[in-house]
């Protein structure tokens, strides 16, 4: 039993995703009912020693790091963002700085929400415009970091080939160094 609850872990490790008992089953060439045993088991294991991991078994089993623990990982671990957040933070990048009433008529109204995420992940940095009355959204640091951005945003452009409005003349794109 110790030995099918080890191999079951590795699964569980390797795939970092959601399986079923059937899954597991079929990939460690194990009966069913065998595994179902070992993982409850292997379930009651995490729990006692009261460690960084747990296997979470909402919808179906999955390594993961306790709730407590995700602000360490969120610092180590790249960024996943959403498709609709990713597109949000090219506009940023690609017109910075711009207006989040700008990015809002280019966006839709989601964009406040992704404007939110990005700030919560530190992707991005808002400061109040001239007349108070709208925020100006450029990228940070971490933003050039985690894609590893060289050069400014204009050289993203013509490396990805990208028509993105922006012009050479264009000084109100930021330099974003690595």
């Amino acid at each position: 039993m110790e030995q099918l609850k080890s191999r079951i872990e590795a699964v569980l490790f390797v795939t970092a995703k959601v399986l079923q008992i059937n899954d597991i089953a079929e990939i460690l060439e194990a009966d069913s009912n065998e595994v179902e045993e070992a993982l409850l088991e292997l379930i009651m294991d995490y729990a006692s020693r009261e460690g960084a991991l747990e296997i979470d078994d909402e919808n179906g089993y999955i390594l993961q790091v306790k709730q407590e623990h995700l602000d360490i990982v969120e610092k180590l671990c790249p960024v996943e963002l959403k498709p609709p957040v990713l597109k949000t933070l090219t506009v940023i990048a690609l017109k910075e700085p711009i207006r989040q009433s700008l990015l809002k008529e280019i966006r839709g109204s989601n964009a406040y929400e992704h404007v939110q995420e990005l700030l919560d992940k530190g992707l991005i940095a808002r400061h109040k415009d001239k007349n108070g009355r709208s925020f100006n959204i450029k990228t940070t640091p971490k933003f050039a970091e985690y894609f590893k951005l060289k050069g400014d945003v204009r050289t993203l452009v013509k490396t990805l080939n990208i028509d993105s409005g922006v012009k050479d003349e264009d000084t109100s794109v930021n330099e974003v160094a690595v």
